[in-house]
């Protein structure tokens, strides 16, 4: 370390009581900012969990659909029309629907069912009790052992329920890579059983999930739906399209934005007032340097030193805090939402260098309006 930021160090430690309070601004600030973009990634991730774990290329649906849960039906006709489209190597019906479960217990439990395509089970979960073929069998469901898992009394295979006065099955226990937003059990069965169980409006398919030849043929594909009357969107574009309507079109993207914002401001407010505090204190150490021989720029060197190394600390500061404190949420809040993602990381790492920055200007500016006359005539 050059002698001159060794100094800086130095003068940095050497007043423990602002350090700590430069420390704790900036950690707070990128706890809060870490927090509150977390759970909303967690919002969002869930929000699109049917997408995620189906894992259809393209999804055929109204074009009103805002969300994935905001389904609508689809005429039984459309399949053979999607079939018959050039380039689609399958497509398979998938019912989506909620029903209202009576347990052993004699409770209620409201849950979404999945119906897969009878054939091909297609979008079918990863088992890790039973058997998948064992959803043949009559009256079979296959419950996703998920964060809302518990609130089936975690079912054993064999256990049985009552879904609008018939008779269900536990048959298998399945892992998918997103539990749902909602706070609510789900169920897989098959296409036809789901229909039989859940009472349903003259059209029953809920999406269309297509698989193309070739990725060449996603734009023909889109375009002979669209020329039907429908939307097709792929995996991607329809994760998307959930994103864009829970930011944009409900409050909880704006309410997420306004305490990220929140979170820089007390950040800037805290460590911004302190560090200027700290070099009101210390201008008298910044015109000796200058007075012995010390450049404007090493004395700039200086405060740039200083505020970096606080905004890093704290960030790493918070940065654990924010995980360790995530670690323990999902420890004992199964629904808890909130994930650290690298989009979260670097939104909080650029606040935080606008933080020192904007902090560092203001001693900057102090610093170099120093006179070493007099600081010494004083």
């Amino acid at each position: 370390m050059p002698g001159i930021l060794r100094i800086a160090y130095k003068l940095l430690i050497n007043d423990r009581a602002k350090y700590a309070a430069l420390l704790v601004g900036i950690t707070f600030a990128v706890f809060l900012m870490i927090e509150m973009t977390s759970l909303f990634s967690g919002i969002l991730s869930r929000s699109s969990a049917t997408v995620i774990n189906i894992g259809a290329s393209i999804w055929v649906m109204d074009p009103a659909i805002q969300t994935v849960a905001n389904s609508i039906p689809l005429p039984s006709f459309m399949l053979d029309e999607v079939r018959s489209i050039p380039g689609v190597k399958y497509a398979v019906p998938l019912y989506s629907g909620s029903a209202l479960l009576k347990l052993h217990d004699g409770t209620y439990q409201a849950a979404n069912v999945i119906g897969l395509d009878d054939t091909s089970l297609f979008g079918r979960p990863e088992l890790i009790n039973g058997k998948i073929e064992d959803i043949f069998a009559e009256n079979a469901f296959i419950a996703v052992q998920d964060s809302e898992f518990y609130k089936l009394h975690n079912p054993k295979i064999g256990d049985e329920f009552e879904l609008n006065e018939h008779r269900g099955v536990f048959v298998g226990l399945a892992h998918v890579a997103s539990s749902g937003l909602f706070g609510i059990p789900t169920l897989y069965t098959t296409y036809n059983r789901s229909l039989q169980y859940i009472p349903n409006t003259r059209f029953t398919i809920t999406y269309l999930l297509v698989e193309p030849k070739t990725p060449e043929d996603v734009a023909a594909i889109k375009k002979a739906v669209t020329a039907d009357g429908y939307l097709a969107l792929t995996h991607d574009e329809f994760i998307a399209k959930i994103t864009d309507f829970y930011t944009y079109h409900t409050g909880i993207g704006t309410n997420m934005m306004i305490m990220t914002l929140i979170s820089f401001i007390i950040g800037l407010s805290i460590s911004g007032q302190t560090f200027y505090t700290f070099i009101l204190e210390n201008i008298e150490k910044f015109g000796a340097l200058k007075a012995i021989g010390a450049k404007s720029r090493e004395l700039v060197m200086m405060i740039l030193f200083q505020a970096s190394f606080v905004a890093l600390t704290g960030y790493g500061i918070g940065v654990g805090l924010c995980s360790g404190m995530i670690w323990m949420a999902r420890l004992y809040l199964p629904d808890y939402a909130a994930i650290i993602t690298p989009m979260n990381l670097s939104v909080a790492f650029i606040m935080v260098v606008l933080i020192a920055v904007l902090s560092s200007y203001v001693g900057v500016r102090k610093v170099l309006k120093i006179e070493p006359f007099d600081i010494f005539r004083g």
